[in-house]
């Protein structure tokens, strides 16, 4: 009889630290054009295993190939590049501003812009997105102004939720954008009941829910999972692997054996794992997934891989955690990049209008910026309006004790 070593607690432990080179040869990764492309509406029992592979388009010189390389309009793949350029200048102006403590907190997009910019192209008016709160581009891919969404961070006189929201917790109804919270897990799961309700009215619209790698190892994820395949839940179920959360190695949640599209597969779910950076594939991945959604074929878990180039949020030092130089050795490089090369390559594009759509985006936000600060002020010109609003709408009538309580609060300023 073999003899019982000692028990030892495994700790993942990411493959580089500030001062070590990077290393990502743990990514998994597949040439361009590899992956098999099923038809959308194929059973479950019978699709391939795409959640150990990676959907990639573009190659590494920047060619189009493979099953996944759909034909898209340039003038789609302009508005892709054009948004995320947008979204890319007005988050460095954004984390500036924090810095000048005209806002309390930010959240960058900053590497994963590819993502949710091509998904909100391939969905459809009336269709819900459940984010969390790197998916800027599900609002500026659907021309969001940009001093509304400043005003929102701002949390001044003109921001519609009234300050009571953290900044970057936007909420817009119209553009299909439900509240973000906070607590990111909550997301999947509420998509997942949208899109429940959706099958139930006979509607024709879908949800996208959005998680972190890090939030897949909250117990919501895995309900919401439950749910969406029992009862064949029109969604789409995103989870981003940006390969941090917070200062916690994706490992953590889950993904140093396995990958976070395996989940899908375990729970009977169409699972893709997907090039995040590579634009053409997360429109033909987006497409893909949304039209089994729509067709009455299921949810599908997309595992998009990508990487937090920036840091986790305005009150994050990554340097203390990572390399610093980490994002420059991505294998997947920078998805503006990438799409700008394909662009050229293919005559829809040329450096010259590229450097013109970078000092045109930087005006774009700049001049909303000042817009936004005109109309309502920046956090320190707000908060006595804003305070004299936390005893509205806790009631549809107020009672008497909030009365007396907001007289006491008028005396007291």
């Amino acid at each position: 009889m073999r003899q019982s070593p000692s028990l030892h607690l495994r700790v993942p432990e990411p493959p580089a630290r500030p001062g070590t080179p990077s290393d990502f040869s743990y990514l998994r990764l597949q040439p361009a054009g590899a992956a098999p492309r099923p038809d959308p509406l194929t059973p479950f029992a019978e699709l391939p295993d795409l959640s150990q592979g990676l959907v990639r388009v573009l190659d590494d010189e920047g060619q189009a190939i493979g099953p996944w390389a759909l034909h898209t309009e340039p003038d789609l793949l302009l508005h892709g590049l054009k948004t995320m350029v947008l979204v890319r200048a007005f988050d460095a102006r954004m984390f500036h501003a924090q810095r000048q403590k005209k806002l309390t907190f930010y959240t960058q997009s900053y590497g994963e812009e590819a993502i949710s910019t091509a998904q909100t192209l391939m969905l459809q008016p009336g269709d819900m997105q459940f984010p969390s709160y790197r998916q800027l581009g599900i609002l500026l891919a659907q021309h969001m102004p940009l001093s509304d969404l400043m005003c929102q961070l701002y949390s001044n006189s003109c921001d519609p939720l009234k300050g009571r929201q953290l900044p970057v917790l936007y909420s817009y109804k119209d553009y299909g954008f439900y509240s973000l919270s906070g607590n990111l897990a909550t997301r999947f799961l509420t998509g997942v009941g949208w899109a429940m309700a959706s099958a139930i009215k006979g509607d024709t619209k879908i949800a996208a829910s959005w998680i972190g790698d890090g939030a897949t190892a909250e117990g919501d994820f895995h309900t919401a999972l439950l749910f969406a395949q029992v009862y064949n839940a029109p969604v789409i179920l995103n989870v981003v692997n940006n390969q941090w959360a917070i200062s916690t190695f994706q490992a953590i949640a889950g993904g140093m054996d396995n990958t976070f599209a395996a989940r899908g597969v375990g729970m009977g779910l169409a699972a893709l794992r997907v090039d995040g950076n590579d634009f053409l594939a997360c429109l033909a991945a987006s497409a893909w997934a949304a039209e089994r959604a729509r067709h009455n074929g299921g949810p599908t878990l997309i595992e998009w891989v990508t990487y937090r180039a920036g840091p986790h949020s305005s009150s994050d030092d990554p340097s203390k955690y990572r390399p610093n130089d980490e994002w420059q050795h991505f294998p997947l490089g920078c998805p503006i990049q990438r799409l700008k090369t394909y662009l050229v390559q293919q005559g829809h594009w040329s450096e010259e209008q590229h450097q013109a759509l970078l000092k045109d985006a930087e005006q774009q936000v700049l001049e909303a910026q000042k817009q936004a600060e005109a109309m309502g002020g920046t956090m320190q010109e707000a908060h006595k309006k804003h305070a004299m609003a936390m005893f509205d709408d806790v009631y549809f009538e107020k009672p008497w004790h909030l009365q007396q309580q907001e007289q006491q609060f008028r005396e007291g300023l």
